[in-house]
């Protein structure tokens, strides 16, 4: 995404760990955790490489369109989980949202330039804002209780921490914001 080096670094770390994280979670007991953690590796490690900053790799031009189209896989699938399970809604959002921060890409003119200029904010561009900041902030306040009635339970494998789980969507959450803002 286009913008300074440093916090891109810590955006690609974020989503990067997060992946790693879900992969871990797809080694769970619980049946449930392992479906989600699949496309929310996915979504961790695309997202992480969407982050790179331009100025230490640009990519070749085909790698927005590729982006696009792993995440338009993934938009397809969740739409697809939707249908039996709702919650998969919010990762049909999610890339969705990614597939187009990938097409803005693709138009942009370069890396020090914005597709959108004086314009403002696109309207496309504002909702996807307000749904994943109101997400986070909600996904904040849920964590909360998780944390607070996991502390005392007994032994519980990496996999299958719900409060890590949670804390991890909440990740993405912010580094989607964050790669949203840079737009």
């Amino acid at each position: 995404m286009h913008g300074p080096a440093s916090p891109g670094w810590l955006l690609v770390a974020l989503c990067a760990a997060t992946g790693a994280y879900c992969l871990l979670r797809m080694r769970s007991t619980v049946e449930e955790q392992r479906r989600a953690a699949g496309g929310e590796a996915v979504m961790g490690f695309g997202m992480g490489a969407m982050a790179v900053p331009t100025a230490v790799f640009t990519p070749p031009a085909w790698a927005w369109p590729a982006y696009a189209v792993v995440f338009g896989t993934a938009a397809l699938h969740s739409l697809w989980l939707a249908r039996r399970r709702p919650h998969h809604l919010h990762h049909l959002v999610g890339a969705s949202a990614m597939v187009y921060m990938a097409a803005v890409m693709a138009a942009s003119p370069g890396p020090r330039h914005h597709v959108h200029g004086g314009s403002g904010v696109p309207l496309l561009t504002g909702a996807l804002l307000l749904y994943f900041v109101g997400y986070v902030l909600l996904s904040g306040v849920r964590l909360v209780p998780a944390v607070a009635a996991t502390a005392g339970g007994g032994a519980v494998g990496w996999g299958d921490r719900p409060e890590l789980a949670r804390a991890c969507r909440l990740s993405m959450g912010i580094a989607t914001v964050a790669m949203l803002l840079t737009l």
